[in-house]
């Protein structure tokens, strides 16, 4: 799991298919602050280092101010609501922009999306015969997958605006029918209060989409035996007992598949961190993409995750097998042990059927 150390998991709250479980931080992080810049609903797009253009929709920036010194920082001031203009296309510089000495703009869970879409986006220098022209000149261009905003998943609206924040609280890891779909962290409790209502915003798998329909969940209810229990100061010691035994149930069962085994540094902020991870693309567990920043001794002061689909896991997977056999179909079949018409044809499934040659389809069907 995501090292979270210094962060304290609340007992949960529930709304139909949503449930919040809210993270605390018995000592806020002073010296790093976020703040959101809001954008709007109009296409955005971002230019990268290797030319290539990232387009999606983003309706809000992250802002980190930092302080050199260890010294407490200032949110640099966040505007919610309607934004100021509307333009039909917003054009960034970069994902991650610097804007003054002390002063980082990220594009929340883009850089993580980013990351996904770039994975082994440029086939190898071989031109095996198997792939057409344009795969070998252009790669994977272009590269698409969909998500939902918060707005479209059911119940989401309802259990943010009624929940209910903890003192202290710097995250929240948010379940749709019992399956993890996102964490969120903050280094300060005043950037969650603020930042809370992004989380409409942000986007969500189809998975999250499709449980929010038909998987209404249930609450945890505390279980005290009254027979242990003979003062007030009893009943806050099984409080508290069923306290720590619902946190131990949810960090390692619950959010037990929050992991980030490819991390790449990507930004130095001070004495911190900007990073962003990949799965293994193990089609049978979770995988999370996501950014977090860190501080020098690894803790988490930022998170930020999306839930892949299993749709999405599977053009990972295959994607990373042909990536490790250098593009070679017969050698990445046998690797994974089919037939290359069975890889052919797993590849026409995952959209992927463009990049091989017209010759080897006929009639809509893969040839062997």
């Amino acid at each position: 799991m995501l090292d979270l150390t210094g962060l304290v998991t609340m007992p949960a709250q529930t709304w139909g298919s949503v449930r919040l479980v809210p993270l605390v931080r018995p000592e806020p992080i002073v010296d790093l602050r976020l703040h959101a810049r809001v954008y709007g609903d109009e296409l955005s797009m971002a230019l990268l280092p290797d030319r290539t253009v990232y387009t999606a929709y983003v309706p809000h920036a992250f802002v980190a101010s930092w302080t050199g010194d260890g010294t407490p920082a200032a949110a640099y001031g966040t505007q919610l609501g309607e934004p100021l203009r509307h333009v039909p296309i917003r054009t960034h510089r970069r994902l991650v922009q610097r804007e003054a000495k002390n002063r980082l703009r990220i594009l929340p869970l883009h850089l993580a999306l980013e990351g996904y879409l770039a994975l082994h986006y440029d086939l190898p220098g071989i031109a095996w015969e198997e792939w057409t022209r344009a795969a070998v000149a252009d790669g994977l261009s272009p590269r698409v997958e969909a998500a939902y905003s918060g707005a479209h998943v059911r119940g989401l609206d309802d259990a943010l605006r009624v929940f209910e924040f903890h003192a202290g609280q710097c995250g929240l890891l948010l379940y749709v029918g019992d399956t993890l779909a996102s964490a969120f962290v903050t280094p300060h409790p005043e950037d969650y209060r603020a930042l809370h209502p992004t989380l409409i915003r942000d986007l969500y798998g189809e998975l999250i989409y499709e449980y929010a329909l038909h998987y209404p969940v249930r609450d945890f209810r505390a279980a005290i035996d009254d027979s242990r229990v003979d003062t007030l100061a009893d009943l806050r010691r099984e409080a508290e007992r069923q306290g720590e035994e619902w946190a131990a149930f949810h960090d390692s069962v619950m959010a037990g598949g929050l992991r980030a085994p490819n991390v790449r540094d990507v930004y130095q902020l001070g004495r911190f961190t900007l990073q962003r991870f990949l799965p293994v693309f193990d089609r049978f567990a979770e995988n999370h993409i996501g950014e977090m920043i860190t501080d020098d001794q690894g803790r988490t002061a930022y998170l930020k995750t999306f839930r892949l689909s299993q749709a999405q896991v599977r053009r990972g997977y295959l994607l990373s097998r042909l990536a490790e056999n250098q593009w070679s179909l017969p050698d990445t079949a046998a690797a994974l042990g089919v037939t290359t018409g069975e890889l052919r044809a797993r590849m026409d499934r995952a959209g992927f059927g463009h990049l091989l040659r017209p010759e080897s389809r006929v009639g809509g069907h893969i040839r062997t």
